[in-house]
């Protein structure tokens, strides 16, 4: 648990001194002030999060982690378990919806393999950092033990220090896992804390009677493991993912290196929330890319008191959300950066 501990130790609170430099760039810009509304705001945290009044850009890389679920065994989703690596290597022949949006906005999509129940021989381009092949079934037991869940976040923080190394100034999340909605759903319903039946949705379509026995699932889920929800990371041990606790782990190396990180939609807020569990100060470092269309997504950002960028009707994962809401941070930042001043421009600025 060191390279956990190491890093959240290492995690400093973002300094907000700079804001004062940094709006006053952007009103000394070509147009009335605050004419560019959140995108005006989105630079500012660009530079707050990057500690600079000249915020660079540098690359753009996505994220996907992909993790199976012991949970699916339930009956929870509409689609069988082997989707999951079906859609890993979708993804890695470039076909899926994720690759689309990551080439249209210059972004590199790295896809790991945190979990999946299969031993994805046959393809090349597989970031691997498989812990083991899938979770137990939540409903039954804890979906890992503490270790494995470490050693997920473990390796969710060695890709953000990877990113990091390779210039990367902008980091997005994704997910692929079948019932991961489910698994997420428990781990918001204990982490935000609210009910059950508020936070969980219908997923990947299912219909309202299996809606209602994927939240007596969850709530299954929690009551067996009650004894080992003590702590955010036992918390994510015992209810959810590896692709989730990757995304944690991401969330948590990315602030201990002042990398802006765009937290897709609902299974990355979960990994996200778990991240700011462990250590509040990582709050302040997400951007969250839009408002999923999963019903309990709505909640968690109105309970966590954030207002996302997009609102787009996506309930898709697998970063396609963080994709789009990257181009926008990086449209905010070159406003901020290439735009001329009233003086530059010798346009005369209001009396």
């Amino acid at each position: 648990m060191n390279r956990v501990n190491e890093t959240v130790r290492s995690i400093k609170p973002v300094d907000f001194s700079l804001e004062p430099s940094l709006r006053a760039h952007l009103d000394r810009l070509t147009k009335p002030p605050k004419s560019l509304g959140r995108l005006e705001d989105l630079a500012v945290q660009y530079g707050l999060i990057t500690q600079t009044t000249r915020p660079r850009l540098g690359k753009k890389r996505i994220v996907t982690f992909g993790g199976d679920h012991g949970v699916a065994a339930e009956g929870v989703s509409a689609y069988p378990k082997e989707v999951t690596p079906q859609m890993v290597r979708n993804m890695l022949s470039g076909g899926a919806a994720i690759n689309v949006l990551a080439r249209h906005i210059g972004a590199e999509l790295c896809v790991v393999d945190m979990g999946v129940d299969d031993p994805l021989e046959d393809v090349t381009g597989l970031v691997r950092r498989k812990i083991r092949a899938g979770t137990d079934n939540i409903a039954r037991k804890p979906a890992m033990k503490l270790e494995e869940a470490v050693q997920a976040v473990e390796a969710g923080i060695e890709l953000a220090i990877e990113a990091a190394r390779d210039g990367v100034s902008l980091i997005g999340t994704g997910d692929m896992g079948i019932a991961n909605t489910t698994a997420s759903s428990a781990l918001f319903a204990v982490l935000l804390p609210c009910p059950v039946e508020d936070i969980t949705g219908c997923g990947t379509g299912i219909d309202e009677a299996r809606l209602n026995h994927k939240i007596a699932v969850i709530k299954k889920a929690i009551k067996v493991n009650q004894k080992r929800l003590g702590d955010p990371l036992s918390t994510l041990a015992a209810l959810g993912g590896l692709e989730i606790a990757g995304i944690t782990g991401l969330c948590l190396g990315a602030a201990s290196l002042r990398i802006p990180v765009v937290v897709d939609g609902f299974i990355s807020s979960a990994g996200a929330l778990a991240a700011c569990r462990i250590a509040p100060e990582v709050r302040d470092y997400l951007f969250f890319s839009h408002r999923s269309e999963e019903a309990g997504h709505a909640l968690f950002l109105r309970i966590f008191k954030v207002e996302p960028i997009l609102d787009l009707r996506l309930r898709l994962g697998e970063g396609t959300g963080a994709a789009l809401a990257m181009g926008i941070i990086e449209a905010a930042v070159k406003i901020y950066n290439e735009m001329a001043t009233f003086e530059s421009a010798g346009v005369t600025d209001k009396s």
